[in-house]
């Protein structure tokens, strides 16, 4: 054995000794639960947040809205459950949960705004074929996206998403259209809820700052529905089930949609990648040879088919939450039976239309408070995977260019008129300009720095 191989071995053998349950042990019901309750409470608004947001950019109404919520939670639940026990290839077998994903947020809404809800399924099903490939050459694609690739996408979906949640602080765009836009009003309930947010979470009891996000929201929730920024009566019955209806809003395929999501599947693989990577770390798992290998590949075949699947029942591309894993090393509690709990309470809130209706009626500065700070927290993680890496002169030109022309064409969206409009749906999103062109220039871009430094 390698002095490599027995270095990870021992950290393995001590992550390991540090759990109350390992991956295959079955904790008492009472802990099982608790251990649930405490990761819904890390995911849920993570979960609910991106079809609140995207049925606003579109003007969605109270009912379509609702179902969109309802419906990612009930996907998520499935998504939590196929990780964690496996079906076949498909899984990775640990105490992964999956939801909802902020990196998708920009195209999606890029693909509603020509194509409507039927646009946006379509690409989500057809895209999500990326990713499920990339599974099976995991090895060769590490080479192509870089981890400099992957934080310049990154930081540009932070930076895209910060525009979304600004819009959603100043009363979003029915508050354009009725002149009350970065009203007092409005930035003081987002302001708020910033606040409440960034309060609980400098708390030393972790309980409050894992619901730093949830005590905020319901804290503006609260001061909403007092000042008469709620509307319960505008709903018409809290009763009854959602049954799953696939392709219920339709479904088409745009080619500008589906390479726009495509590109986001590819960097999600990799994220998808460094997420089992370090859930098997803190659970005492291998995190090399044969065994993870194949963990690694059934985890991110499974974000892809777990994609898939959500646009058959009206829902948004899935990824793994890597805030989960910060929970399995506070609880102590690797075991994926916990998944199966977490899985279930999903699908059950999903069930019940109350659910989605109640979070549907949050007003637009409540979300863009939260929002704000979440997009923000995105940008400064992409910032962090550059900052790991060697910024040569090469990586500059490589980051000069990505960001250059992926904010251009948000900042500026003009700038695409006079291109065919297939062109125009494919390049809309700066995130997917940026990202490609970070891409092409990493690949054609040859800097000899020997002979610069040599001739210094």
């Amino acid at each position: 054995m390698s002095e490599l191989d027995l270095k990870e071995h021992e950290t393995e053998r001590a992550n390991a000794a540090e759990l109350i349950y390992g991956l295959e042990d079955r904790p008492p019901l009472k802990e099982t639960f608790f251990a649930a309750l405490q990761h819904m409470l890390a995911i849920f608004v993570a979960i609910i947040t991106p079809p609140l947001i995207i049925a606003s950019a579109l003007k969605l109404d109270l009912e379509t809205t609702g179902y969109l919520v309802s419906m990612s939670l009930m996907v998520s639940g499935i998504a939590t459950f196929i990780q964690c026990r496996t079906i076949g290839p498909i899984g990775c077998g640990l105490l992964c949960i999956q939801g909802t994903s902020f990196s998708f947020i920009g195209p999606v809404i890029s693909a509603g705004m020509t194509g409507g809800l039927a646009s946006i399924f379509g690409a989500t099903i057809a895209a999500s074929t990326v990713e499920m490939f990339v599974s099976r050459i995991l090895k060769y694609t590490r080479r192509i996206i870089t981890p400099l690739i992957s934080g310049i996408v990154v930081t540009l979906i932070g930076m895209s998403l910060i525009k979304v949640g600004i819009i959603a602080c100043g009363g979003g765009f029915a508050a354009k259209a009725d002149g009350t836009f970065g009203s007092f009003q409005n930035l003081g309930i987002a302001a708020l809820v910033l606040c409440s947010i960034i309060f609980f979470n400098r708390s030393s009891n972790r309980y409050l700052r894992m619901s730093s996000i949830v005590i905020g929201l319901a804290i503006g929730y609260a001061v909403s529905w007092a000042i008469g920024m709620v509307n319960f009566s505008s709903v018409n019955s809290y009763a009854g089930f959602n049954i799953p209806m696939p392709f219920k809003y339709g479904i088409s395929f745009d080619w500008g949609a589906i390479i726009g999501l495509g590109l986001v599947y590819l960097i999600t693989a990799i994220e998808a990648y460094g997420d089992v990577t370090a859930n098997s770390m803190i659970s005492g798992q291998p995190v090399r040879g044969e065994k993870f290998m194949h963990r690694a590949q059934g985890g991110i075949l499974a974000d892809g088919f777990n994609s898939m699947l959500a646009g058959f029942l009206n829902s948004f591309p899935n990824s793994i939450f890597a805030q989960n894993n910060g929970m399995i090393q506070l609880t102590g509690v690797a075991s994926r039976y916990v998944g199966y709990f977490i899985a279930g309470f999903l699908v059950l809130l999903g069930l019940f239309p109350a659910v989605g209706l109640v979070f549907s009626l949050m007003p637009d500065p409540v979300l863009g408070g939260a929002t704000l700070l979440m997009f923000g927290t995105v940008a400064a993680a992409g910032i962090r995977i550059i900052a790991s890496q060697r910024i040569d002169r090469k990586a500059v030109l490589v980051m000069a260019l990505s960001f250059s022309i992926g904010l251009s064409v948000e900042l500026v969206p003009e700038i695409l008129t006079q291109f065919p409009e297939t062109i125009r749906n494919i390049f809309a999103s700066g995130i997917t300009a940026g990202g490609l062109t970070a891409i092409i220039a990493n690949a054609l871009i040859h800097i000899d720095e020997y002979k610069d430094n040599k001739e210094e």
